[in-house]
């Protein structure tokens, strides 16, 4: 039935009970008299609360939409409005279900062209940075010890001051570079690059320990590179804001066939805060290869990033 015929037909019932109200045996004085004014009164009232129930019941399906249509996130999908009936509201609720199958497949299209560009200008710059900024410093580095080893006694200590600062400048450019291209990831695989990345952000106050299982299937590279990404994201995110002393990242296989992935702290938690540039991000690599993300509050304070890959992403 049509969203017209049902507010139509609510509303003539409540006509019809009021007519029938009149051509009963109730009638009105005049002037009217208190009691009877009672008596209008009082079916005035119930014949609203009446409609008003009526109309909240017909018009239910359309707030559930409603609802649907406010809590939809394309970076949460799946979620769907749920068609109940037939008629015009039950089109409408298929078509947005629709809408939104078609914006979550072009956005996953659009992600995906967003993020390869991404990843190959990382490679270009952090190629540039040990191509060029490092090579240059690495001869400002040469430049200096000559001097520093022709210049008179009174110079020495500030040559080799500026030495170190140019080292430990070519050290971070170094470092930067390899974070913006994961060259270990390439080489060596998955396991090294995850124990290189505990390794780099372990300080002597934080603590990052790395748990991978052994025996775990052979993944395609897009599938590591989004492991690798979101362990490098989820420690970020640690080391600058959670105040935490220790990180536990861990990677084991999970019982339908995929990888899981999980990077725990002992930090201040996540709380209400929204999703910054971080998070979303992690998210949209997730979507990439159809994994599962879940950040939420650890049992024991902290904050837990899990991500689980589909079983379809292991290489036979």
């Amino acid at each position: 039935m049509s969203l017209y015929w049902r507010i139509f037909l609510l509303d003539a019932s409540v006509l019809v009970v009021a007519v029938l109200l009149l051509l009963g045996p109730v009638t009105v004085s005049t002037p009217v008299l208190m009691g009877e004014a009672i008596v209008l009164v009082a079916g005035l009232v119930a014949m609203l609360l009446a409609n008003a129930f009526l109309l909240r019941l017909g018009l239910a399906p359309l707030q559930r939409l409603t609802r649907a249509m406010r809590t939809a996130d394309l970076l949460r999908p799946g979620r769907r409005a749920a068609v109940a009936g037939r008629g015009e509201l039950a089109d409408l609720t298929r078509t947005f279900n629709t809408m939104l199958d078609r914006l979550e497949a072009e956005r996953a299209v659009s992600t995906a062209r967003v993020l390869s560009a991404q990843e190959e200008e990382r490679r270009r710059i952090a190629q540039e940075l040990h191509d060029e900024v490092g090579q240059t410093l690495t001869a400002v580095l040469l430049q200096l010890k000559h001097a520093a080893n022709h210049a008179p006694e009174e110079l020495r200590g500030e040559l080799h001051q500026a030495q170190e600062t140019t080292r430990t400048s070519l050290d971070e450019i170094r470092r930067i570079a390899r974070r913006l291209r994961p060259g270990v990831l390439e080489e060596l695989g998955l396991h090294s690059a995850l124990r290189s990345l505990a390794s780099e952000f372990s300080t002597p106050g934080l603590t990052v320990r790395a748990h991978i299982e052994s025996g775990l299937p052979k993944l395609d590279h897009a599938t590591e590179l989004v492991l690798y990404r979101v362990a490098q994201e989820g420690l970020t995110n640690t080391a600058r804001h959670a105040g935490a002393t220790r990180v536990d990242l861990r990677l084991r296989r999970l019982p339908h066939g995929g990888v899981g992935l999980l990077v725990e702290d002992d930090g201040r938690g996540i709380g209400a805060a929204p999703d910054g540039a971080g998070l979303s991000g992690m998210r949209e690599r997730a979507l990439l290869i159809g994994a599962d993300l879940t950040i939420r509050e650890g049992e024991h304070g902290g904050t837990e990033v899990h991500l689980s890959t589909p079983s379809g992403k292991a290489m036979p």
